[in-house]
């Protein structure tokens, strides 16, 4: 799993006016929450928070948030708001989370090659586009590699079949199929 750090300062202010200064201004309002803790609102540098964020996208990631009054939290992003027509970031979501205790993520499937019943005029269908897995989150894997190469016409990997490290558990149906190859 990818670990990543941010800055963040506390913010004090709240509502629909302050907040809009606050955009204004070049900072995204966030907060930060989970574990029992009372939520923590939490303000950003929009250009350095929207650049992280981007790199991660899609991916499962650790932030370590160092936060102004000197404390630190580990985090993953729950929400983003944005307006979809200007690629505004609104706001951000961020849970903790405990990296000693083991979760549940979902985790991409990443096909590679070409399968030789493609070849033969076989269609490759993904019917699966990642997998549940469960362990410590820093023993996750950012992804999930699938050789297709070897498969025919009428072969499926399952993801039972899927290698994954040993330090987590598949937590998705052993049974479920991730891709195949069907006859024309």
């Amino acid at each position: 799993m990818i670990r990543k750090e941010l800055t963040a300062a506390l913010r004090d202010s709240f509502g629909k006016g302050p907040m809009r200064r606050l955009r204004a201004a070049g900072r995204t309002p966030a907060i930060a929450y989970g574990h029992g803790k009372e939520a923590m609102p939490l303000q950003f540098e929009t250009k350095e928070l929207f650049q992280e964020l981007v790199d991660l996208q899609g991916r499962n990631a650790v932030l370590t948030l160092k936060i102004d009054d000197g404390s630190e939290r580990n985090v993953i992003v729950k929400e983003l708001q944005s307006d979809p027509v200007r690629d505004f970031l609104f706001h951000a979501d961020f849970q903790e989370i405990d990296l000693d205790k083991p979760a549940v993520f979902s985790v991409p499937l990443r096909f590679t090659g070409k399968a030789k019943g493609v070849e033969f005029g076989g269609i490759q269908t993904i019917e699966n586009t990642a997998i549940q897995l469960k362990g410590l989150p820093l023993d996750i894997p950012d992804d999930c590699e699938v050789n297709v190469r070897p498969l025919a016409i009428g072969d499926k990997i399952t993801a039972g079949q899927l290698a994954v490290p040993e330090s987590v558990t598949l937590v998705s149906d052993p049974d479920d199929v991730c891709i195949s190859i069907v006859a024309p």
